[in-house]
């Protein structure tokens, strides 16, 4: 059994290298833009801050990734990684559940490219349709959090999905 943390960039292609693993792997996606796009569009009425909504609705993913170890499925946590917490979270529920953690990076270092790809998505209500200032944009790629201690794969995820999926793969499955 295994937990997958996935990080990046908001259209780096976590959400659909997430779907190919789960395909492959047998494994449930939790996905954090779902969590907080139905919370948001569940209390339209009342505007709610984003902030307060993104953190309880990692409240909620965490209860879903939880349940789902306890079950002994594999999981994916489908997010950016931003914060030491999910981190800390992620690497104690696999020792909770004896679940092999894995980290997977999808780097993509290019504003241009990032901007392209949210603006020909379906956009869920939470998430962005553009990338930040160059300045908030590099910084953000650049303290995206990492596991200490851990194995981590980063995927050029400018290429084909078809070009590194099979890396991935092998990564899960090791």
């Amino acid at each position: 059994m295994f937990f997958i943390q996935m990080s990046g960039f908001p259209g780096s292609g976590k959400s659909a290298l997430s779907r190919e693993i789960a395909k492959q792997c047998w494994a449930v996606i939790v996905d954090h833009d779902v969590v907080k796009s139905s919370l948001m569009k569940s209390i339209e009425e009342t505007p709610i801050d984003p902030k307060l909504a993104g953190k309880i609705a990692y409240n909620i993913d965490w209860s879903l990734v939880e349940f789902h170890l306890s079950q002994g499925m594999n999981v994916i946590l489908d997010s950016p990684c931003l914060y030491e917490e999910l981190i800390e979270k992620g690497i104690a529920l696999c020792e909770k559940f004896c679940a092999t953690y894995k980290y997977v990076e999808c780097y993509l270092d290019d504003r241009d490219e990032i901007n392209r790809r949210l603006q020909q998505r379906e956009r869920m209500l939470s998430q962005i349709s553009a990338a930040p200032s160059p300045e908030a944009f590099t910084y953000t790629i650049a303290n995206s959090k990492k596991p200490v201690g851990h194995e981590i794969l980063t995927v050029n995820t400018s290429q084909p999905l078809e070009a590194y999926l099979p890396e991935v793969i092998d990564y899960v499955n090791a």
